[in-house]
């Protein structure tokens, strides 16, 4: 073979490299987007009389179920300590996150906690910084998540400028809130340890079946306080089908995908648009005013995103995207 061919071959493989971190972003941002208009299919089972907790329990139920259609052939993980963490995945990706955050929303406003679950991916970066020896964030990175979490303020503050609604301080519901972007930003960097030696079903499954098992004393608490006639309305269960298969099956696979390939700060950036899908489906579904202000927000965070991943500022290095566990570095 000439060098002419191993520089071709090269280019290829490449060009296929790119392609394909190309279509993980597209699928990344998808993800984001069904996350994004969720809480409208949240809101309708809300009103259709299921809980909360309730809510969580069967779209996890209904995810773990049909993963495991496909992810059947190995039950068990390597290790007593890898079930441990995948226990972690579960109730931190999914049992802390979504009660916390409802939870926070009985205690303060929805602005407040729009707000600070937005944090994940400062959390998501300041944990990693903290744990491992061998991760350096490039200040372009760092310029733009700060950026992006100022458009996600002003996307936030939106509906104050075109109500007569308050910023309110409620250290209860602010704290749930905080506490929901502390355990996804745990989840994301602890899945990505599973990277080197399990598949992406098999990963998702164990989240989901640990997630649901982590839940079920939270649902003894709230109890269920409807005729079991509600999930015969297609109401009802076309949000489930919703969220379970799409908002949580399809999109926690394509988040550990993302995870692995992306690394755990730049997938973690995603999180920063879902404010976005919100305010425009909430102007196109609940009638809601977009002003100025909130189109600012949406500039801000597409701008704080592009700063981080295409800026490079004088010593920023390239950021390692593979999965940590194949790599020498461990926790201090």
């Amino acid at each position: 073979m000439t060098r002419t061919d191993n520089n071709s071959q090269i280019r290829t493989h490449q060009k296929r490299g790119s392609l394909g971190i190309v279509m993980l972003n597209a699928m990344a941002l998808l993800v984001v987007v069904f996350w994004g208009v969720s809480f409208i299919n949240s809101k309708k089972l809300i009103d259709a009389g299921l809980g909360a907790t309730e809510i969580y329990i069967l779209r996890f139920t209904l995810a773990y179920l049909v993963t495991l259609l496909f992810s059947h052939s190995r039950i068990r993980s390597n290790s007593f300590k890898d079930e441990v963490l995948f226990f972690v995945c579960g109730l931190c990706g999914g049992t802390i996150y979504y009660i916390s955050e409802n939870m926070a929303l009985i205690y303060t406003t929805a602005t407040n906690v729009s707000i600070l679950t937005a944090t994940t991916p400062l959390f998501t970066a300041f944990i990693i910084l903290a744990i491992y020896k061998s991760e350096k964030l490039g200040k372009g990175l760092i310029i733009g998540s700060i950026i992006a979490f100022i458009g996600v303020v002003l996307v936030v503050l939106n509906s104050f400028f075109s109500s007569s609604e308050t910023l309110q301080i409620n250290p209860l519901g602010d704290f749930l809130a905080l506490l929901a972007a502390v355990s996804f930003a745990v989840y994301s960097i602890v899945v990505r340890r599973f990277n080197a030696n399990y598949d992406i079903m098999f990963i998702s499954r164990k989240t989901f079946f640990y997630g649901v098992l982590a839940a079920l004393p939270f649902l003894s608490i709230d109890g269920i306080n409807h005729d079991i006639a509600v999930f015969a309305e297609p109401v009802v269960w076309g949000n489930l089908l919703f969220l379970g298969l799409v908002c949580s099956m399809f999109a926690f696979i394509i988040w550990a995908e993302a995870v692995k390939s992306l690394g755990s700060v730049r997938a973690s950036n995603y999180l920063y648009l879902p404010p976005i899908v919100t305010l425009f489906a909430a102007a196109i579904f609940l009638g809601e005013t977009i002003t100025i202000v909130g189109v600012s927000g949406c500039l801000l965070i597409i701008g704080g995103m592009y700063v981080s991943e295409k800026v490079k500022f004088k010593g920023d290095k390239i950021q390692s995207t593979t999965p940590v566990a194949s790599r020498t570095n461990r926790p201090n």
